[in-house]
């Protein structure tokens, strides 16, 4: 009996062997993320994945905010300059051809001084500025929440696609893993990626060579070789055709033809980490009817929720980007050279540095031409 039992606990011993190097190895990589979140991280990837999810879902129940109660009484100040609704009768006013997008309406009432008006994210900027961003409350039964909104004008912009540390989980060429230092004059913004591959199962594309098989009806952000960009439902088969440079999956489109998606209520479908209707910070890019792109991301949100507020703000496409307050980021640069950043939303948990130095997972980032 003593035998068996001492038998047994060498044999569990050695069988835990591998999990701690693997967790050894885990910690002592290079990494910008925290300990802990490198350890959750740890723990979906070594087989419990379900008991983090409902681990987090319960976590998120509890925090989440009550419905109705006071409303907020000003938004926080983003952006620099008139408003955008000035200007855009200004330009149309003087025959200029630079598409200026209309104010997001309200929605709930009275409004708050600046909500909805787009603001140039850079001061001293052009009156035609390529980047502008926003903040409104977009769920009426949660008037304290806030989405930020950034807009951003591909006919004077370029968007790369970037490798990060640890994302996508794929032999890839990964430069800098930030933003590279002779890139930083033209910086603009940068954001988010989407889920780890090994969540969303989706492809990547990168500098026009598939590195993670492309699947037919996942939503996708693309790139062409031409500098255009765009949110599609993909069509193209196990790997991108050669007019594409950089494409990254992520679930189906969470809006189509300016609808948003019928089964966003499939938790299933849209919750490979929380559900799809578990309040939590989520991301999502979207295209307009002009084809300029559409960011938006915010707190307590669920995937309708921030499907919504993309139609809201004019999109006619859009993806779900990641989620997780530690993920989600959008930021904004101030001055040439990467200078004074700033997060859109002040509630975002990363510093408004997290770029300018290498990252575990993929962005995006935005230049001016």
């Amino acid at each position: 009996m003593h035998r068996a039992r001492r038998v047994a606990i060498v044999a569990a011993s050695l069988a835990l062997v591998p999990a701690v190097f693997s967790y050894v190895h885990m910690i002592i990589e290079p990494s910008n993320s925290s300990i802990g979140i490198r350890s959750v991280e740890w723990l979906r990837d070594n087989g419990a994945a379900g008991l983090v999810s409902r681990a987090e879902s319960i976590y998120y129940s509890l925090t989440a905010p009550s419905k109705g109660g006071p409303t907020l009484r000003a938004l926080p100040q983003v952006g620099y300059g008139d408003a955008v609704g000035t200007r855009a009768r200004r330009l149309h006013s003087q025959r200029l051809t630079a598409y200026r997008p209309h104010r997001v309406a309200p929605l709930l009432h009275p409004a708050l001084p600046g909500e909805g008006v787009w603001r140039s994210a850079r001061p001293g900027a052009p009156k035609a500025a390529p980047l502008l961003i926003t903040t409104l409350r977009n769920q009426p039964e949660y008037p304290r929440v806030i989405a930020g909104l950034a807009w951003i004008d591909i006919k004077r912009t370029t968007v790369t696609l970037n490798p990060g540390r640890l994302e996508p989980s794929v032999p890839v060429p990964r430069g800098s893993m930030d933003v590279p230092n002779r890139l930083r004059g033209k910086l603009l913004a940068t954001f988010n990626s989407a889920f780890k591959l090994s969540d969303s199962h989706g492809g990547f594309v990168l500098n026009g060579k598939t590195y993670a098989t492309m699947h037919d009806g996942l939503a996708t952000m693309i790139g062409y070789r031409d500098g255009r960009v765009d949110v599609i439902d993909w069509r193209y088969g196990p790997n991108a055709p050669s007019s594409i440079s950089f494409a990254r999956q992520n679930l189906p489109l969470i809006v189509y033809k300016g609808h948003t998606n019928p089964n966003l209520g499939n938790g299933p479908e849209w919750g490979a980490t929380v559900g799809n209707a578990i309040l939590v910070w989520r991301s999502g890019i979207g295209v307009d009817s002009h084809g300029n792109l559409i960011y938006a991301a915010g707190e307590d949100q669920t995937a309708s929720s921030l499907a919504a507020t993309l139609v809201h703000a004019g999109a006619v496409r859009a993806m779900e980007l990641d989620i997780n307050s530690y993920w989600v980021s959008f930021i904004t640069y101030g001055a040439p050279g990467a200078s004074a950043p700033s997060n859109l939303l002040l509630g975002m948990e990363r510093p408004a540095t997290r770029y300018l130095t290498p990252d575990d997972r993929d962005f995006f980032a935005v230049y001016s031409r």
